[in-house]
Formats: C-alpha cells, sequence, structure tokens
C-alpha cells in the first residue's frame, strides 16, 4: 500500500484508477476525490430526506392526533 499526500494509505491499483479518472474528467486528483466525497455526501443528503417524508407519511395520523389533542387541550384549558 502507498502512503498518499493526504496521509491515507491506498492500494497501488486503486491510485492509479483513481488518478486515469480524474485525468479522463480533466480533474486533479484532489478534486476528483472531493467531487466523489461531495457526490457520496448529497447521495447520502438526498436518501436522507426521502427517508424522513416516508417517514411522515406513514405517520402523519399521529401527528394529527396529538396536534388535534393539544388543541383540544388549550381550548378546554381557556373555557
Amino acid at each position: 500500500m502507498a502512503k498518499t499526500q493526504l496521509g491515507a494509505r491506498v492500494d497501488e491499483d486503486v491510485a492509479e484508477l483513481a488518478k486515469k479518472r480524474a485525468a479522463d474528467l480533466g480533474l486533479s486528483i484532489g478534486d476528483y476525490l472531493a467531487r466523489l466525497v461531495q457526490d457520496d455526501a448529497s447521495g447520502l443528503r438526498a436518501r436522507a430526506v426521502e427517508a424522513a417524508a416516508r417517514f411522515l407519511a406513514e405517520h402523519q395520523a399521529v401527528f394529527d392526533d396529538a396536534e388535534n389533542t393539544q388543541q383540544t387541550a388549550r381550548g378546554a384549558r381557556a373555557a
């Protein structure tokens, strides 16, 4: 394993593949790696938002009931 400038240990084959891919895209190896990280973070963010939307959709009745209970309780105290 080779030690890179960033301090990470990477197989020579993997490092060579990354360098070739970066060159194909017209990027430096650093910019290519930054793009990979950004793409991965964007994908994670999108999956998290989708999961949150599914959770809210599946449990909307629970949230509605809780909200209705709070509104009723406030009105009851005011009366």
